[in-house]
């Protein structure tokens, strides 16, 4: 009896308490209009109708709300296959995609100036890595003399746990005298997180250790060891019409850079958008002579491919 007693808890415990009610061991069939309607969201391709209607569905129907989830689940899966196999079928070029931008700019800061303005933005998403390519040159000369030239090539592979969680790389090269500096390298590795991921909005975060070399224009050379963090937004506020904010930052104890980049692009026709975006940039301790802010106002047209 006193083992009975003492085995009594461990009994209760490994006991369900909640009821299996008749809709889930016998399930009514999917009503014809909400079948309709969730066929219609799969056949969309879009992840995040299908899964609005089949809430609201299970809801409107809860005694055929097993099969309604099941039925998404399923789709959703054979999506992901689809998808995971297409990845291993396809050459390294088959997943690349990008954009390219050419346009004009405005500057203020240790620069009032405008000129031309050309970005290449490269992507190859894989089963395991991602791979990020970003290229930009800015240039003006009036009356013979070179009055802006900006270069930048960044480059970053991620190794990704799933969906949501990798690891990053960053290395970077820049060069911009006006801005006081001939040349900086930077590199960076550490976590990224991609916070929100729905249909309309994602949010990327970025953070890890980071170590940068800057040749001045003064003639003095900079190393140092410091922080990198990164954010990535997107928010498609209309069809055809998306905001994106990117910024990161390098915190040193001798110089801290940061960069923001907000930009609105409306599309055209097909790939083809028009965008406008607003660009800052700040040095915490720049060379004698140059202030911390500078500015740089784009407007330009964007081909994606």
């Amino acid at each position: 009896m006193r083992m009975i007693l003492a085995l009594l808890p461990l009994l209760l415990a490994n006991t369900d308490p909640t009821p299996v009610t008749t809709a889930e061991l016998d399930p009514a069939p999917i009503p014809a209009a909400i079948k309709a309607m969730l066929d219609a969201a799969m056949a969309s391709g879009n992840e995040g109708e299908v899964n609005t209607v089949a809430k609201y569905a299970a809801s409107a129907a809860p005694d055929s709300a097993p099969l309604i989830r099941r039925a998404a689940a399923e789709w959703k899966d054979q999506r992901l296959a689809a998808q995971q196999q297409t990845l291993i079928e396809s050459g390294f070029f088959d997943l690349v995609k990008g954009k390219i931008e050419v346009g004009g700019f405005y500057t203020t800061g240790n620069t009032q100036n405008a000129g031309l303005t050309g970005t290449i933005d490269l992507k190859r998403d894989g089963i395991n890595w991602r791979h990020k390519l970003k290229m930009l040159a800015e240039y003006q000369k009036n009356a013979g003399v070179v009055s802006r030239e900006h270069y930048l090539v960044a480059y970053e592979p991620n190794y990704k746990f799933d969906d949501r969680a990798y690891l990053y790389g960053a290395a970077q090269y820049e060069e911009d005298r006006f801005l006081g500096y001939y040349s900086r390298y930077s590199l960076s590795a550490g976590a990224g997180y991609t916070v929100v991921k729905s249909s309309s909005i994602s949010l990327d975060l970025e953070a890890g250790p980071s170590l940068r070399r800057t040749a001045y224009t003064d003639f003095n050379t900079e190393r140092e060891l410091g922080a990198r963090g990164r954010i990535d937004f997107d928010w498609r506020l209309a069809s055809g019409l998306t905001l994106s904010q990117d910024a990161a930052a390098y915190v040193q104890n001798l110089n801290s850079t940061v960069t923001t980049k907000t930009a609105l692009a409306a599309k055209v026709y097909g790939p083809l958008s028009a965008q406008m975006s607003y660009a800052v940039s700040y040095e915490s301790s720049p060379p004698a002579g140059r202030v911390n802010t500078d500015t740089t106002s784009r407007a330009s047209l964007v081909y994606a491919f």
